[in-house]
């Protein structure tokens, strides 16, 4: 059955080498099952309830990739969006975490839009590959800064807006340690060096009496303080349109540039170097993030880990399916979950920032009509706390300096258009 179902022999792979791969990609992106409750439960959200709703978005997606689009790509709440929900857009712009929740699910509900109608193109088109870069790099600093705050190595300063914490206090050396030992494990290519590092430094905190131990196993939370709360209505104003379209554009820059990595990993590409199937990628992710969003967590998207589960051999949709079941038994761990203090994620966070940061080398540096928006968007992302205004003041700076140095010509309309819809929100609807 599983032969027939998933092409086991087209895609020269067996049911060993799929667990295998399962099995690996789980465990190097297990650690969204701390990180995420631990950042959304900071936005006034139940963290045990959170800690469920990441459980169940990632298992839905994963299940639907597999099952559905026949790909070993596994899914879970995005870093960097969950971030974004509770530092930018609920500390940040004051809106309620109900209306953060209606954001992402309108944004999921765009995206399905887009995958069905197929003008996924127009819209990817539509961004300039220098400014997907500065996103993405931004996004990365961004995080940055959200780790070296919850580890107290950045604090609050009256005359400089930020300065250097203490960093004789345990949280502090705590969130270096992790980074240390994450980056060091990953340079040696330890397989879940990311979940490693943060039980590391959890069991020292323990150990050393700065952090209580909660359990390992036990009946899964209550999901009620967040399922299908999301505030559709409240989302739904002038002021959060930018906030949506930074949910839908990182997702969909994720979900593409994922999908297309992962698929030439593992030899799934077509001859012309696209994915087959696309369609199906894409609406397993859009709608792995609006049942996420009503179970009550961030944007769902497709993990660039799942190249680690290739490289181990899985092929087909049964790695994801693998993935997805672990997720589901994850879903009795949710004592050690809570045992996990802030700073011990930190490392973490860190860590990706660095991974995403490296976007940066990239750049076509000598061209500064391309440079100085990616710029633009990599410092006000960490700066003003928010990737939405980050990616509205790229592309005004984009069109604003193409148009002036004479080459406005090689801009799409639709950059032009974005770029105006955002000068007037800023100058009318602030």
């Amino acid at each position: 059955m599983l032969e027939r179902f998933f092409q086991l022999k087209a895609h020269n792979t067996t049911i060993r080498n799929e667990v295998i791969g399962g099995i690996t990609t789980f465990l190097t992106m297990a650690y969204i099952i701390f990180v995420n409750p631990s950042i959304l439960a900071q936005a006034g959200m139940d963290q045990g309830a959170v800690f469920v709703a990441t459980c169940i978005a990632a298992a839905v997606g994963c299940l639907i990739m597999g099952l559905y689009a026949n790909y070993p790509i596994a899914l879970a709440p995005g870093m960097g969006l969950n971030a974004f929900f509770t530092y930018g857009v609920v500390l940040g712009m004051g809106y309620s975490w109900e209306q953060a929740l209606g954001a992402v699910f309108l944004s999921g509900c765009v995206f399905i839009l887009i995958s069905v109608f197929r003008i996924r193109e127009w819209v990817i088109n539509a961004i300039p590959s220098s400014l997907k870069l500065g996103i993405a790099a931004g996004i990365g600093l961004f995080l940055a800064m959200v780790a070296l705050q919850n580890a107290g190595i950045i604090v609050k300063n009256p005359a400089t807006l930020v300065t250097l914490g203490d960093l004789s206090k345990p949280a502090a050396i705590y969130g270096f340690l992790g980074f240390f030992i994450i980056s060091a494990l990953s340079y040696l290519r330890v397989t879940g060096a990311v979940m490693i590092g943060i039980l590391c430094v959890t069991v020292l905190s323990i150990i050393f009496g700065n952090s209580e131990f909660a359990g390992v196993v036990s009946t899964p939370p209550s999901i009620a303080p967040t399922f299908m709360q999301m505030d559709v209505q409240g989302a739904l104003n002038i002021g959060m349109i930018s906030v949506i379209f930074a949910f839908l554009f990182v997702d969909l820059f994720d979900t593409s540039g994922t999908l297309l990595g992962v698929g030439q990993r593992g030899g799934l590409l077509d001859k012309e170097g696209k994915l087959p199937r696309l369609k199906k990628a894409l609406l397993a992710d859009s709608t792995a993030t609006v049942i996420g969003a009503s179970f009550g967590t961030s944007s769902t998207t497709s993990y660039i880990e799942s190249a680690s589960g290739v490289a181990a051999g899985g092929r087909t949709g049964l790695t994801a399916v693998v993935v997805g079941l672990l997720f589901l038994l994850s879903l009795f761990f949710s004592p050690l979950a809570a045992s996990i203090p802030s700073y011990a994620t930190a490392g973490a966070l860190l860590y990706v920032a660095v991974l995403m940061a490296s976007s940066l080398a990239k750049v076509e540096w000598e061209d500064i009509s391309e440079s100085a928006p990616v710029l633009i968007a990599a410092f006000t992302m960490p700066l003003t706390y928010s990737i939405a205004h980050g990616i509205a003041l790229s592309f005004i700076s984009y069109a604003v300096i193409k148009l002036l140095s004479g080459q406005g010509k090689q801009v799409g309309i639709s950059v032009y258009v974005l770029a105006v819809f955002f000068i007037v929100k800023y100058l009318f609807f602030t």
